[in-house]
């Protein structure tokens, strides 16, 4: 019996859609941060962001957030600071097995000229290489991933380390 070619099953909106590569350059306009190394990663379900000192507090009769954040690889001295309104608080497991309850917001990630809403949760990933994880939920329906290419949609942006920011 003779199978349809892998390429004749796919549909014309998915040849359309835009590719990443396995890691790509991201902005998250809604918390001021302009540029983030992050890795495209299809394994894992949920987005997440490195942070640190992660503080609840309520504003307006919601529960927020307050984080900091090491934005560039390598670089433990640049921290940004960001508040955002708590979506939902999960459990989630890591790639390492381990299970914990975890912060969720809603923001939006920008990939070159796409803007989406994606949903990350705040976690510590002082030991990974990178600060930033794509996971496929926020990437369903939305893009194609070439596992060899590297930023594809989004070129290197100029960012101040430390040394070089104005005081």
């Amino acid at each position: 019996m003779d199978r349809p070619s892998p390429s004749s099953q796919t549909s014309p909106d998915i040849r359309d859609r835009p590719i990443l590569g396995w890691r790509e350059w991201v902005g998250l306009p809604d918390l001021g941060i302009p540029a983030i190394k992050c890795k495209v990663d299809t394994g894992a379900r949920s987005s997440a962001l490195h942070t640190f000192q992660i503080e609840p507090f309520t504003r307006d009769d919601h529960e927020w957030v307050r984080f900091g954040i090491h934005p560039h690889q390598h670089d433990s001295e640049t921290e940004m600071w960001c508040e955002a309104p708590v979506l939902d608080v999960r459990k989630v497991t890591d790639s390492g097995g381990h299970t914990g309850e975890r912060y969720f917001i809603a923001t939006r990630v920008q990939l070159g000229a796409v803007v989406l809403p994606v949903e990350l949760s705040l976690t510590s990933r002082d030991t990974m290489l990178f600060r930033m994880l794509l996971g496929r939920e926020a990437m369903r329906g939305r893009f194609l991933v070439d596992p060899q290419a590297s930023f594809v949609a989004s070129h290197r942006p100029q960012i101040p380390t430390a040394q070089q920011a104005p005081e």
